[in-house]
């Protein structure tokens, strides 16, 4: 049986961690090396540090993962991308050109008899007023057509900016895991679970942690870190669900 992979978090074009470049070649590198044996692959999610999709243009750069995308599909292996906080705006492009699958929205699906449910992991069980007002505001299409008409050079240097320091504030000051008591994923898994009590496996990104949690009554969470610390990655054969991790 052929392999189900899971990653998040890649944050392709920033710089913070390492030189851009070379996260992209590395990233690349554990594509190329999974395609003989997956089936699909799960992008859970801030895979880029900033997207935007005009009507006719796109940010520079990014080729080599582009056109890894494209190979994988064209193999027959599916691609699924989940937008993430940082990659909120993107529309056809992808879709169109490596023939990924986009999901806006978190995903209940059965893969090999097993229930899972996969989301980037932004805004679930967090009741900050100040973060669900930036979100709102980030996913308002209004507010999306008026950056769209700023000038190009600028409205994407306003954007990267924001991405860099979003990454630089995870660097200097990074956010431990809280506990099962505080750390808004698990507590969203958990009511979760109360509803959907048949479900196998949650996987989350956006936390930036490696975290492979047991829960009630059967189910097994993982939030998946990040390819700028710990280059981390889940995997799943049919029979366990595994994260791999520096």
């Amino acid at each position: 049986m052929k392999k189900i992979y899971f990653a998040s978090d890649v944050h392709l074009g920033s710089s913070l961690f390492e030189p851009a470049l070379e996260v992209e070649r590395r990233f690349v590198r554990w594509l190329d090396s999974i395609k003989n044996d997956a089936e699909a692959i799960y992008l859970l999610g801030d895979i880029f540090d900033f997207w935007f999709e005009y009507k006719k243009v796109v940010p520079r750069g990014f080729t080599r993962f582009l056109g890894k995308l494209g190979e994988l599909h064209d193999q027959g292996i599916e691609i699924h991308y989940f937008t993430g906080n940082h990659d909120i705006w993107l529309t056809d492009y992808l879709a169109n050109e490596t023939g990924a699958i986009i999901h806006t929205e978190p995903l209940a699906t059965t893969i090999h008899g097993k229930q899972f449910y996969l989301a980037h992991g932004d805004g679930l069980g967090d009741d900050s007023r100040s973060f669900h007002l930036l979100r709102r505001i980030f996913h308002n299409k209004t507010c999306r057509f008026l950056f769209s008409c700023l000038p190009i050079n600028w409205a994407v240097g306003l954007a990267q900016t924001w991405a860099r320091h979003s990454r630089k504030k995870d660097r200097d000051n990074p956010v431990p895991y809280l506990g099962e008591d505080k750390e808004h994923l698990v507590l969203y898994a958990k009511k979760y679970l109360q509803k959907h009590p048949d479900t196998d496996y949650l996987i989350f990104g956006h936390r930036h942690i490696v975290l492979d949690l047991q829960l009630p009554p059967h189910a097994q969470m993982l939030i998946l870190g990040d390819w700028l610390n710990y280059f981390s990655y889940a995997v799943f054969d049919g029979n366990e669900l595994v994260l791999h991790a520096e």
